[in-house]
């Protein structure tokens, strides 16, 4: 999970720090949740989550502009004091005097924008889902293939480095080689992108280190995708019985999500990338109800009708 700070929010983000002698960079946010204090500026605090950044839009505004300054300075204080990591202004409202003087008293930073309550609100949530979420570091490579993305996996030296170099070249995007980090957005999405020590980088055994996107141009690399399907690499095996009808999936588990897995046995002569291609336009075609091994199989019923009568 990575740590993110008030400071680094606002500044990617485009908040305007209107206390900048209070050190945002101390203040860190450990919950991607987004709270408008509706309740807690009229004075009710049961439930309140001091944890979660704290918005306030034209309607909370308002409110507080028609409180005397003993009531308004009671709930902001008692709000403040539990800790809150900062507070934004929405839609272009400020702060009056009393706010930014209690603030600085309890080094609470405030934020203001001009943009609206909604869009703000929305536009940090999804910032700070994405990097307070389950993230977990595992061996392979990521492509965006055809808009799919494709996580390969499997022993160190059995092609994945060479399999993604050929994809690039057939006009696909590498995401990461090596090492790719999943991040879990929700139950249903996981994200993957490449450490930033090795973004765009690739190892060929016996080469070294490529870069890809100097090499092959900006249109080869991508900075995340989402992960879609799993290919795993392995020797083949030749006691081994392999799925030939693609009748049976099986998935892999990632952060307690399940992707679709395809166990790929490699041997001398398999055209890798364009075995790639098929995999991932195939998963398309079943994300959008197509089954090829159901046709095939009511194609058989029918020929065993006509042959029957």
């Amino acid at each position: 999970m990575a740590l993110i700070t008030v400071a680094k929010m606002a500044a990617e983000l485009g908040l305007r720090n209107l206390t900048p002698d209070i050190d945002a960079e101390e203040k860190k946010i450990v919950t991607a949740d987004v709270n408008r204090p509706a309740l807690a500026i009229t004075g009710f605090f049961d439930f309140f989550d001091g944890k979660r950044v704290q918005v306030l839009g034209r309607v909370e505004v308002a409110y507080l502009a028609t409180l005397s300054k003993e009531d308004r300075c009671r709930n902001l204080e008692k709000m403040f004091g539990l800790g809150i990591p900062c507070l934004i202004f929405c839609r272009g409202n400020l702060p009056d005097e009393d706010t930014l003087a209690l603030a600085r008293e309890y080094e609470i930073p405030l934020l203001a924008t001009n943009t609206g309550t909604t869009e703000t609100f929305n536009r940090i949530s999804h910032y700070l889902s994405r990097w307070l979420s389950p993230t977990v570091t595992i061996h392979g490579v990521l492509i965006d293939v055809l808009g799919e993305g494709v996580l390969i996996t499997g022993e160190s030296g059995i092609g994945k480095s060479e399999a993604a170099l050929e994809l690039v070249k057939r006009g696909h995007r590498l995401v990461a080689d090596d090492a790719v980090e999943l991040r879990k957005l929700d139950d249903d999405t996981l994200i993957g992108c490449a450490p930033e020590i090795t973004k765009d980088f690739v190892e060929l055994r016996g080469v070294g280190i490529i870069d890809v996107k100097t090499l092959f141009g900006v249109q080869s690399v991508k900075n995340e995708v989402r992960v879609d399907v799993e290919i795993h690499m392995e020797e083949w095996d030749r006691d081994k019985v392999y799925d030939r009808l693609g009748n049976k999936d099986e998935y892999s588990e990632y952060l307690g999500n399940k992707i679709l897995r395809y166990a790929l046995p490699i041997r001398p002569g398999r055209n890798l990338a364009v075995i790639v291609e098929a995999i991932a336009v195939n998963y398309r075609q079943r994300t959008m109800g197509y089954q090829a091994v159901d046709l095939l199989y009511k194609r058989v019923q029918e020929n065993l009708m006509k042959n029957t009568n």
